[in-house]
């Protein structure tokens, strides 16, 4: 029988585990990309989930000694717009213009994103406890943050690499 634990402690492992692969796609991509805007990019979302995978070991730890009290945290509110700005800049589109490995990138970055935000977003929805439910919110609008930035990248890239595929004005 699974316990109200176990089910938290099973969230919190795929959410770091989400937080690895999330890690692992963005450190990769940077070592790969050949353009220094590019590098930047993927290199902060990389950054962004080891910060995300380092406090979610601290919260596991925590739970463990807390219980759901782990959870009760002054959580911030996901500076989206200041991200956004970070990572997409006027550079990043020059240099990844028309890109296929760009786009595909991003495009593959998305669904990484779209997948976490879903599973926070149904833990969140499941939770009986308010700072639970409130932990996975959080957790959810973080990766929301990673979605609406790549999602305004891959829009204006995948613009211009369907123009230079001769595929414009569509």
């Amino acid at each position: 029988m699974t316990t109200a634990r176990d089910n938290i402690l099973g969230i919190l492992k795929k959410a770091y585990q989400i937080e690895v692969d999330g890690y692992t796609f963005y450190s990769m991509t940077a070592d790969r990309a050949d353009k220094p805007a590019v590098q930047e990019l993927f290199g902060k979302l990389a950054s962004d989930e080891l910060q995300h995978k380092a406090f979610l070991r601290e919260i596991i730890g925590n739970y463990d000694e807390r219980g759901v009290a782990a959870f009760a945290l002054r959580l911030r509110e996901p500076d989206l717009r200041s991200f956004s700005e970070q990572v997409f800049t006027a550079r990043f589109r020059e240099q990844a213009e028309g890109a296929t490995f760009e786009a595909g990138v991003l495009s593959v970055g998305l669904t990484l994103e779209s997948n976490a935000i879903s599973h926070f977003s149904v833990a969140a929805s499941r939770a009986t406890e308010k700072e639970v439910r409130q932990f996975y919110q959080f957790l959810a609008d973080w990766e929301q943050q990673h979605f609406d930035a790549l999602k305004a990248i891959f829009e204006a890239v995948k613009a211009d690499f369907w123009a230079e595929s001769g595929f414009a004005p569509f």
